[in-house]
């Protein structure tokens, strides 16, 4: 206990910058998750598509869907990038 006091000064600092990366992480990795959950899902339609599962207008109005996500994903990223 006495040595936790002693490291406190340098030990607490170091904590709250960890804690701060923790809550920044959490904030950006649902972006990040849905991007990449959206991209796996265009993937996956297209091999439906190629594989004879889908026909060209299924394919083509779910693939605009996708699309249209993925754009306003990347559209809301930066406007939260400018100032």
């Amino acid at each position: 206990m006495f040595f936790d006091l002693l490291l406190a000064p340098v030990a607490l600092p170091l904590n709250g910058l960890a804690w701060i990366g923790d809550k920044i992480l959490e904030q950006a990795s649902p972006e990040l998750d849905q991007k990449e959950v959206l991209g796996k899902r265009l993937l996956a339609l297209q091999l439906a598509f190629d594989m004879g599962d889908l026909s060209e207008e299924e394919f083509e109005e779910q693939e605009e869907d996708l699309l249209l996500a993925i754009q306003a994903l990347e559209d809301a990223d930066a406007e939260e990038s400018d100032p």
